[in-house]
C-alpha cells in the first residue's frame, strides 16, 4: 500500500476501516476512508449520531488503531507504531478540546494550562500560560479551580491548555455541546482566532451547521462511509 503523502499533507488516510466485535457479531464503524488534510486547514467532521465521527477523530489522534488501512501523520504511519510511540507523538503535536472540558479538578486554571507545557519542557511556561489566559479574558480567574468556573470559563481554560504547547493539530469533539448559544459563540470565536494566529490545523466534530460552515472544509460521514468532502 503506497503512502503518496505530499509535503503539504499533515494527514493522509488510506483505505481506513474500523470493525469491532459486538454481541450480534462483527460491526463496521468506518469503511474504506481515504482522506487528506493539509497543514493549517480547519476541518468539520459532520454526520448523524453513530456515523463514526468520534471514532475517526480518535483514530487520527492515535488514541486507537484501525482494523486495516494507513493513517499517516507528519510522515509517520500511526498504525505501525506502538502505544508509547503514538503517545509521544500526541504529547508533542496534538491538542484536545472536549465538550466535558476534562480539566484536572485539583489544579487551578493557571495550573491546568501550565501542566502540559511543563510536561513538554516548554520554557518560561508560567508566564506563557498566564499570557494566553489573559488574552482569553481569564486574568481574574487564574487561581480559580474548575468547580469555581462557569461552563464557558472551563472551556476557555481547556482551549488555552490545548493551544499552550503550540500543537500541530487541535482536535475538538463537540466543543460547544455543553454551553448555551451565546457562550458557545464566544468559544467558537476564541478557537478560530487562536487557530489563525498559531496556524494550527483544526479538526472538529460538530452537529452545529454554523460552526461547520466556518471551517475551510466539511467532511460528512454516513453510516461509517465518507459521503462528501466539500470546500467552502
Amino acid at each position: 500500500m503506497k503512502n503518496n503523502q505530499t509535503k503539504d499533507d499533515l494527514f493522509n488516510l488510506v483505505n481506513v476501516n474500523k470493525t469491532v466485535l459486538s454481541p450480534e457479531g462483527s460491526l463496521t464503524i468506518l469503511s474504506d476512508i481515504s482522506l487528506r488534510i493539509k497543514e493549517g486547514e480547519s476541518i468539520a467532521i459532520i454526520g448523524t449520531s453513530g456515523a463514526g465521527k468520534s471514532t475517526l477523530l480518535s483514530l487520527m489522534a492515535g488514541l486507537d488503531v484501525p482494523s486495516s488501512g494507513q493513517i499517516n501523520f507528519k510522515g509517520n504511519d500511526l498504525v505501525t507504531l506502538n502505544e508509547d510511540q503514538r503517545a509521544e507523538i500526541r504529547a508533542k503535536n496534538v491538542g484536545f478540546v472536549f465538550q466535558s472540558f476534562h480539566l484536572i479538578p485539583s489544579l487551578n486554571a493557571l495550573e491546568n494550562v501550565m501542566f502540559p507545557m511543563e510536561m513538554n519542557n516548554v520554557s518560561d511556561y508560567r508566564n506563557k500560560a498566564t499570557e494566553i489566559l489573559t488574552n482569553m479574558n481569564m486574568k481574574d480567574r487564574l487561581t480559580h479551580y474548575p468547580s469555581q468556573l462557569s461552563g464557558g470559563e472551563k472551556q476557555r481554560v481547556a482551549i488555552a491548555r490545548a493551544f499552550a504547547s503550540n500543537p500541530s493539530v487541535l482536535f475538538a469533539d463537540e466543543p460547544t455541546g455543553n454551553l448555551d448559544s451565546k457562550t458557545g459563540e464566544n468559544i467558537i470565536e476564541t478557537m478560530f482566532s487562536l487557530n489563525k494566529l498559531s496556524s494550527t490545523t483544526l479538526i472538529l466534530v460538530t452537529h452545529e451547521k454554523r460552526l461547520a460552515k466556518m471551517c475551510d472544509r466539511e467532511i460528512c460521514l454516513d453510516a461509517g462511509k465518507l459521503s462528501s468532502n466539500s470546500e467552502h
